[in-house]
Order: C-alpha cells, then sequence, then structure tokens
C-alpha cells in the first residue's frame, strides 16, 4: 500500500496565551502527559523561584531542580539528579538555557519534555535541538520534540523586552535561510522539503509583516506562534536547514571571534540575514526587512552593536567556516574582502534611504 501521508513531529499540547501559566496543572494532568502527577521540574534560580512559589501549590506531586546554567555539565548533573525520582515527564521552565538543559535531561532519562517558556528570545523552545556550552565551546545535541509547549504571554510581558527583540530577529532570518535552502538545491541539487520551507517561511513572514510591536499581544501571540513552528519545521527536515543560513553563519562568525562581545543570538542572526538578502540581490526586501528590523530596535548595522565596518567584514569572510558543508549566499559568491566591504557600503545607504536619513 503506497504511503499517502506523513506523520509530523510535534507537541500534543500548545498553549499561548495571556493567563496560560494558570492552566498549567491541568495541561500536566493529561494523561498522555503524566498519569500520577510525579513530575520534574527544571528552573533557574531568579525568576524561577518566584514561579516555583506561584505553581508549587498546584504541583503537589512535583520535585523541584534549580539548574546554575547552560553547559552540557549542568544538563548531565540534572539528568544524574533526576534518573532516581520515576517520574511521568520532565518540565522546563525558564528561558532558553534551563529548557535546553532540561531537553537534553529529559532525552538522557527517556521522559517527556514539557517545554514552559519564560521569554522568546530564539526558535529552540519547540526544536529537536539542545545547544549546550561545553569544553570546547558550544554544542548541538539532537532531542525528541517537547511533548507539550505553554506560554504565557502575561508572563513574556515581564521579561525584559530584549529577549522579545532576539527572538524577532530570529524569527525573520527564517526568510533569509529558506532563500538559502532554495539556492542550495538550484545549484547543488540539495534536497529541500517543500512543507518544512513552507512553514519556517511563513513564520517569519508572519513576524515581518505585523504591524504591532513588542507590548502587544497580538504580536506576541505571531512570534510565540511563529517561533514554535519554526521548531516544528526543523523536526520535519530533520535538522536546521529551514532556520539557518547564512544569517546563522554571520552569527556564529560573531561569537567565535567576539565572544566577549558578541550580542544576542537573536540580535546577529537578524542583521545577518538583513545583509544576506542583500548579497542575493533581493534589495526592496533587505531594506523592509532592516527597516522592520529598526521599528523593533534590533540593530541593522554593525555598529548598533558595537562593531566596526572593519570587524563585519571580517566577520562575514569568516562566517561559511562556521559550517562547514552550508551552502548559502556566502559560499555560492565567495566574496573577496573588498567586495564585502562595496555589498556592505550599498547595503547600508539603501537602509539610509529606506529610513529617510
Amino acid at each position: 500500500m503506497p504511503v499517502l501521508t506523513r506523520l509530523i513531529p510535534s507537541p500534543v499540547v500548545v498553549d499561548i496565551r495571556p493567563g496560560a501559566l494558570d492552566d498549567l496543572a491541568g495541561v500536566l494532568a493529561d494523561q498522555r502527559i503524566s498519569h500520577s502527577g510525579k513530575l520534574a521540574v527544571a528552573i533557574s534560580g531568579g525568576s524561577g523561584a518566584k514561579l516555583r512559589e506561584r505553581l508549587a501549590p498546584a504541583l503537589p506531586g512535583a520535585s523541584w531542580y534549580e539548574v546554575g546554567g547552560g553547559t552540557l555539565d549542568d544538563a548531565i548533573r540534572l539528568a544524574d539528579e533526576m534518573k532516581s525520582g520515576h517520574y511521568d515527564a520532565v518540565v522546563g521552565l525558564g528561558g532558553g538555557k534551563i529548557i535546553d538543559c532540561a531537553k537534553f535531561a529529559a532525552a538522557r532519562i527517556g521522559l517527556p519534555l514539557v517545554a514552559v517558556a519564560t521569554n522568546l528570545s530564539h526558535d529552540g523552545l519547540c526544536s529537536p535541538v539542545a545547544t549546550l556550552d561545553n569544553d570546547a565551546g558550544r554544542g548541538s545535541y539532537g532531542v525528541p520534540n517537547p511533548i507539550a509547549v505553554v506560554i504565557d504571554l502575561d508572563v513574556i510581558r515581564e521579561a525584559p523586552v530584549r529577549f522579545v527583540r532576539s527572538g524577532i530577529g530570529d524569527a525573520l532570518s527564517n526568510i533569509s535561510a529558506v532563500a538559502d535552502w532554495e539556492l542550495a538545491n538550484r545549484e547543488k541539487g540539495e534536497a529541500i522539503d517543500g512543507l518544512a520551507a513552507a512553514m519556517a517561511r511563513q513564520a517569519g513572514e508572519a513576524v515581518l509583516r505585523h504591524p504591532g510591536g513588542v507590548g502587544d499581544d497580538g504580536f506576541l501571540q505571531v512570534l510565540a506562534e511563529g517561533l514554535v513552528l519554526t521548531g516544528i519545521s526543523m523536526s520535519v527536515a530533520g535538522d536546521s536547514r529551514p532556520a539557518s543560513g547564512a544569517c546563522h553563519e554571520i552569527n556564529h562568525a560573531f561569537d567565535l571571534l567576539h565572544p566577549k562581545r558578541a550580542a544576542s543570538h537573536g540580535e546577529q542572526c537578524g542583521l545577518g540575514a538583513a545583509f544576506a538578502m542583500h548579497l542575493r540581490g533581493a534589495h526592496e526586501e533587505s531594506a523592509h526587512m532592516a527597516t522592520v528590523l529598526h521599528r523593533h530596535g534590533l540593530p541593522v548595522l554593525p555598529e548598533d552593536i558595537g562593531f566596526t565596518v572593519d570587524e563585519f567584514v571580517e566577520v562575514v569572510k569568516f562566517a561559511p567556516k562556521t559550517r562547514p558543508g552550508r551552502y548559502t549566499i556566502l559560499e555560492h559568491l565567495d566574496l573577496s574582502t573588498d567586495q564585502i566591504r562595496d555589498a556592505y557600503a550599498d547595503y547600508a545607504a539603501d537602509y539610509a534611504k529606506a529610513i529617510g536619513s
């Protein structure tokens, strides 16, 4: 019999709305998640402690674990502490580092993971990847998708606004990443998954074209949904290709060349995406993306995050070395230092014209 459809790895519950945290106990009582109420909850030492005080009365069967940071050692230590508890599920309650540690720990001890995000800084909260610092720098570790995702927009608004801005940059970079994937398909015959590409691109376009701002529930809803869809698109594709192209190569280059000065992941990805769109000749799209980044308070030029033009040129030149084997507009053009500098001058001029300065 022919296979007529395919199964998509995705959470059984996605709850994104104001006040969602108040109903967390009900979500966790779902028989597919926990039949006994025995849960291992990973939290940070800061905001996590306040949330524990708020949620503990509704989760009497939970054990609470404080996570020190976002390293591989932290995640292994967390798994070791949890493995003797005979829990139904692991709950990661916090930002990206806490959720990534919880993802890794849950995978290590064979339990489902419930991701309860307290900020929207990047698209990793629903992805099949845990990004953890290790002795060699930073590594990505394959893990199952969360079985449930809960995002309380009231909690998101209480977090520093820089986290929302970072998520915006990461979501918008999907548009450039998918364009890179299509380029690799045309030029190198790389297989492309149309469903994964469509999900990632539409998530980015929804954020790009929404008229709201970082304090609006409507905009935060679209951003949160976009980040969740992006994570699922990576599961569909089987790797990070739908959400990682030249934009992320530039981000990684910032991190590797200037680890003590680098900005947030999403800020660097957004800047990288706008510049990459310019490089591929999509000047109107690049200028539009740049103006949207500017409207939301994200960097558009390297000086916005404390880098000189020369340093940015060096970053772009180095960027292809960060992902050997990945084909993007940077590998396709293989620009010299002078060509990158000229392209950047044109990009900056287009941006200045777009915002009327």
